[in-house]
C-alpha cells in the first residue's frame, strides 16, 4: 500500500513529475479519496463562492508518495478566532478572538476575512467581505479553530 497523505488541504512545494503544468510548485490542491477504494487523487481548485473553494474534475490519481511527502498540510477552510490583534498599515485593527473565516489563494496562501455585524440589520448574522487579508504561514498555524455549524434546511 502506498505512504499517501491524509484528506484535505495541500500547498504543494514541488512539481508533480509527469504533471509539472497542472501540479507545479506553489499552488493550493486537495487531496481526496475516490469512494469504493478507488484510491487517492489530487485536483486543483475549480472554484470560489462564499470565500470557499470547490474542487471539480479533473482528478488525478496519487500514485507518487515521494512527491506527495512534499506537501505542506494546510488547515481547513472555515470559522476561526484570531490568536492576536492585527493592526493595518494606514490605521485600523481587528482584535484578538474575532471571528474570521479562513479561505485560501490559488497559490496556497491563508487569507483571513472578519466577520461583521450590521448593528441595523433585521438579521441576527455575520457577515464575511470577500475582500480579506492574506496572512502568513506563522499566524495561519496558530488561528484557533471556531466550532460554527452549518445549517440545513429552513430555521424553524
Amino acid at each position: 500500500m502506498l505512504d499517501l497523505p491524509e484528506n484535505g488541504l495541500y500547498r504543494t512545494t514541488q512539481p508533480m513529475t509527469g504533471h509539472e503544468e497542472t501540479f507545479p510548485a506553489g499552488v493550493l490542491v486537495y487531496v481526496g479519496e475516490l469512494p469504493n477504494g478507488g484510491g487517492k487523487f489530487v485536483v486543483r481548485p475549480g472554484s470560489n463562492r462564499r470565500n470557499r473553494w470547490f474542487w471539480g474534475d479533473p482528478t488525478t490519481p496519487l500514485r507518487q508518495p515521494t512527491w506527495a511527502r512534499t506537501l505542506k498540510q494546510l488547515p481547513s477552510e472555515g470559522f476561526y478566532t484570531l490568536p492576536e490583534t492585527l493592526e493595518f498599515e494606514g490605521g485600523g485593527k481587528w482584535l484578538k478572538n474575532a471571528i474570521v473565516q479562513l479561505g485560501y489563494d490559488e497559490r496556497g496562501r491563508g487569507i483571513v476575512f472578519v466577520g461583521q455585524w450590521k448593528e441595523d440589520g433585521t438579521e441576527n448574522t455575520l457577515h464575511f467581505s470577500q475582500r480579506g487579508m492574506l496572512i502568513d504561514d506563522r499566524l495561519l498555524g496558530r488561528l484557533l479553530w471556531a466550532p460554527i455549524l452549518p445549517i440545513t434546511g429552513e430555521l424553524q
